[in-house]
């Protein structure tokens, strides 16, 4: 299957539910109470994030796509930090605040990265459902996808008249569910239970063949589009009515806190539906999320070039030769690292050590090299019948093997400047003995701030020298 990433900016998502801050408590522990035998915390640092739907909505901000949440919450200081959290990272809030009850918090004391105790502060709200219904009916114009981020906590007491609200706008439904009665979910597009929430509705099953068909049954049952179960450190399970199930190995290299996966789970699904993306490959990109985020410390968001990084493991291209777009997707991830962009182009023919050399001085101008390479027809115009002794393909492989090279790409044009208009280089490199104005495409990257430099060739090594010398023998 292959990914990439999504145009996020394009796909706007609205998410209704369960609102809660999770505060977090850390500090030092060097003794044990001589009150009761448990170890006494001196806390030095106290820390606020949006859990619960909140959370969900963080995690498609932070992925580039625009979100708002609609929520319930006390008219209290917890609703205050919630709001403030939610509005830096660009994500519209409209919370219906009950005067009477506090917003839910999760305080969790932390010691040495560790979790020594969690403490609610809850109670179920006393929802206006037709009030919350209006804010839902109001907001979801312009809308790609609604998410239910249902925690069980009396925000969502109307699922099925916000389910009928965005169908008949055609607006897909994704819906976290919890409890033991998933009917209140009928008609959505669809739900993402884990394994136990899953076991707890169709009773367990036994193997994969058992999940399957119990997860038809439910899909039927519930007149959904779809069902996502995710299942942990066996990764996830994508069911479709008519279609082969799709399992998914996970992706996490070392689990450290599996707070807050399911919401980067729904929250990556949707925002890549939004963005166009067909279900089993936003599933994967789901997929790869979670393995990113139960690497993390207590409830957390993954950006997008964090996703994006996976991406291109996944796909291969960290490195090697590349198509534009895959360049320009590492570079912009490049980028977000700090990272400085180094261009250099040419034939590349017959590759000797001149090349070998320029290349490892052009490496050296920043911290990521692109060689942009001639195809065979502008090579051919450029040089003359004959020419290319090799072919592209074979000519940007080589290319890739050389440790100073970190992405090749082709163009069909005589000159590069098309592509530098888009790559933008930090530096733009050339080899030769001509001034710096003399280079092909100075002027554009000198335009945008950039810089142009000239190295040196290793006398007495070029392609056409090579070629002449066979042709003489």
């Amino acid at each position: 299957m292959k990914l990439s990433m999504p145009r996020f900016d394009q796909a706007p998502v609205l998410v209704v539910g369960d609102v809660m801050l999770d505060r977090y408590w850390h500090g030092s522990t060097s003794r044990i109470s001589p009150e009761a035998p448990v170890p006494v915390v001196k806390v030095d640092q106290i820390e606020d994030r949006p859990g619960g739907a909140a959370n969900v909505a963080l995690n498609i901000a932070a992925l580039g796509a625009p979100a708002a949440l609609i929520g319930v919450t006390g008219a209290d200081e917890a609703a205050d930090s919630l709001a403030a959290s939610l509005s830096s990272a660009g994500v519209k809030t409209r919370f219906q605040r009950i005067a009477a009850q506090p917003t839910i918090v999760k305080l969790r004391v932390m010691s040495r990265h560790q979790q020594l105790l969690r403490m609610d502060f809850e109670q179920p709200f006393a929802t206006d459902a037709a009030a919350l219904a209006g804010d839902v009916g109001a907001l979801l114009d312009g809308v790609k996808v609604l998410v239910l981020s249902d925690y069980g906590k009396g925000a969502l007491r109307n699922h099925q008249e916000l389910i009928r609200i965005a169908r008949e706008r055609g607006v897909p439904v994704l819906a976290d569910p919890k409890g033991k009665d998933f009917g209140i979910y009928r008609g959505a597009s669809l739900i993402t239970p884990n394994l136990s929430e899953f076991e707890a509705i169709v009773g367990r099953c036994a193997d994969e063949h058992e999940l399957v068909a119990k997860g038809a049954t439910l899909m039927r049952e519930l007149e959904l589009d779809a069902l996502l179960v995710t299942r942990g450190e066996h990764g996830m399970t994508l069911l479709r009515p008519d279609q082969p199930a799709l399992h998914l190995p996970a992706r996490a290299r070392e689990v450290f806190d599996v707070t807050g996966a399911g919401d980067t789970v729904i929250s990556t699904l949707a925002a890549a539906i939004a963005a166009g993306e067909e279900l089993p490959q936003a599933v994967a990109l789901a997929n790869l999320a979670a393995g990113i985020v139960v690497g993390k410390l207590g409830t957390a968001a993954i950006s997008a070039p964090e996703l994006r990084r996976a991406v291109q493991r996944e796909e291969g291209s960290e490195r090697g030769v590349l198509s534009l777009e895959q360049l320009l997707t590492s570079i912009d991830d490049a980028r977000a690292h700090g990272e400085k962009i180094v261009f250099t182009n040419g034939c590349f023919d017959i590759l000797h050590a001149g090349h070998v050399t320029y290349l490892e001085q052009a490496r050296a101008q920043g911290d990521r090299l692109v060689v942009a390479i001639n195809d065979d027809a502008s090579v051919s115009r450029l040089k003359g019948p004959g020419r290319p002794i090799n072919s592209v393909d074979r000519r940007m492989a080589v290319l890739a093997g050389l440790e100073a090279v970190d992405w090749v790409v082709s163009f069909g044009e005589d000159t590069p400047e098309r592509l530098l208009t888009q790559v933008k280089p930090d530096v733009l490199v050339k080899g030769g003995d001509y001034g710096i104005d003399q280079v092909v495409g100075a002027g554009i990257v000198q335009a945008y701030g950039g810089e142009v430099k000239v190295l040196g060739l290793v006398e007495n090594s070029s392609t056409t020298a090579i070629v002449e010398k066979i042709r003489s023998r």
